[in-house]
């Protein structure tokens, strides 16, 4: 038998290839997903349980049903504009649904669980690369959940044993190589994926924030990871909680940043196409860089990106694309 899994936001875009890198690793995903977001059609490596994670009645249901040997945790909301504008959500769901989560766990007596992070526990940096002991200043409500409830699992280990691993991405990027999944996100805020929108004329042009930041082409720079390899890091961190390793929080990036002109350069030379583009002012909060150590992860969990150059990255985007949308050459 296969060693189950609960992913909670299996269904969504990191979450559903975390689950087709745990079957590949021998365990059984069990994709927990209310689909808000999510996509049932993405779920293909295990069952699909569809229900809220502030739903404790539900949650108590599922883990009764399938019995976990471990959970990871992706179902937070994570646009940064909308926690601005309405942190009330953000705060509901991302702090507070965990906690029902965590206490489902608690009672179900899964002591194992991998947190979706984000490098925006950092805020704004004044040095780079961004180490795990960089101080946590996060600038908006979303950065400051993810921060909220990476604290609360430090209590929890201390006061119940629980063991715990947060994973602080810096942007994912990229789709399944094998073009199963991909990134289906409405609306689509990703540069990588709205930049292949634009050289195929679905957008117009793409909007660049900002060309006069203090960096060598003015436009910012950003550490991007593939999914895939995000997926394998999560796999990693169950295997390593299993063999007992302490709880902890890890940097997944590669080391190595891109502007959004190299981007754009590397969209126009996996598609052949023209990427038009239109200049717009800098958006309140974006830092000029955010480029990840990631030491520590290389060491605790044998982290080595194998498909995180920018070309990479951009060629699998696009040919998933072209698996789901006709129009695209």
């Amino acid at each position: 038998m296969s060693s189950t899994v609960l992913v909670v936001g299996g269904a969504g875009y990191i979450g559903s290839h975390a689950c087709k890198a745990l079957s590949r690793a021998g365990y059984l995903p069990v994709a927990y997903d209310d689909l808000s977001l999510g996509h049932a059609h993405a779920v293909k490596w295990g069952p699909l349980e569809v229900g809220d994670i502030a739903d404790r009645a539900r949650l108590d249901e599922a883990l009764a049903k399938h019995r976990p040997v471990a959970a990871m945790h992706f179902a937070a909301f994570a646009a940064v504009g909308e926690s601005v504008a309405d942190p009330e959500k953000y705060y509901r769901n991302n702090v507070a649904g965990t906690l029902t989560l965590l206490a489902a766990l608690r009672a179900a007596k899964v002591n194992r669980f991998v947190f979706s992070s984000t490098c925006a526990v950092y805020g704004t940096p004044g040095t780079m690369p961004i180490a795990e002991t960089t101080p946590k200043a996060p600038v908006n409500p979303y950065g400051r959940s993810k921060l909220m409830v990476e604290q609360a699992l430090e209590d929890y280990g201390r006061a119940y044993g629980f063991g715990w691993t947060a994973l602080r991405y810096f942007n994912a990027a990229g789709a399944d190589p094998e073009g199963e999944i991909g990134e289906e996100h409405e609306p689509e805020t990703h540069l990588i994926p709205r930049a292949l929108f634009a050289a195929k004329g679905i957008l117009p042009y793409l909007d660049v924030f900002g060309d006069d930041y203090p960096t060598p082409d003015g436009t910012c720079i950003r550490d991007y990871v593939h999914v895939a390899d995000l997926a394998d890091a999560h796999v990693a961190a169950i295997k390593r909680l299993d063999a007992g390793g302490a709880p902890g929080a890890f940097n997944l990036g590669t080391g190595q940043g891109y502007s959004v002109r190299q981007v754009i350069d590397a969209v126009e030379r996996a598609t052949k196409l023209n990427v038009p583009i239109r200049m717009a002012a800098r958006r309140a909060g974006d830092p000029p860089e955010l480029v990840a150590n990631p030491a520590l992860a290389r060491v605790e969990l044998g982290f080595a990106p194998k498909l995180s150059d920018i070309d990479t990255i951009v060629a699998t985007a696009w040919r998933r694309m072209a698996a789901v949308n006709r129009q695209v050459g």
